[in-house]
């Protein structure tokens, strides 16, 4: 099993402010049904990375350019500006960070261009 941690500040700051307003009651039904799909992502991430329902795989031009390998797995599929998640091993050996959350681009040229991800969380 794998420590889910979110990335720093922008994914923290996401994550925190949607369970609250999930679990105060006061998120929209997109935000819950989003909320409910992310959960399933990171459970299937913190038990298997290869899941086979996440279709993890590794974004080579996002590892080049923050030197580290940055992996996308799908959060939906099927459906216009599919999510996905993207994550990094680490800071710790049994970590996994989450770096930024994206609509699937459809730019194929120049596909990640505009993605801007999360730094790492300090290990503890």
């Amino acid at each position: 099993m794998f420590r889910i941690r979110m990335g720093v500040p922008e994914m923290e700051e996401f994550w925190t402010a949607l369970c609250a307003r999930v679990k105060g009651g006061s998120a929209s039904k997109t935000e819950t049904t989003l909320y409910n799909k992310i959960g399933t992502t990171l459970a299937h991430l913190a038990e298997n990375p290869r899941h086979p329902g996440l279709q993890t795989h590794e974004i080579d031009i996002l590892s080049k350019r923050y030197g580290v390998k940055v992996w996308q797995s799908y959060i939906e599929n099927r459906t216009s500006a599919a999510r996905r998640l993207y994550w990094v091993y680490g800071p710790g050996k049994d970590d996994i960070t989450v770096i930024g959350l994206e609509p699937h681009p459809n730019d194929k040229k120049n596909a990640y261009r505009k993605i801007v991800l999360s730094g790492l969380p300090v290990e503890q």
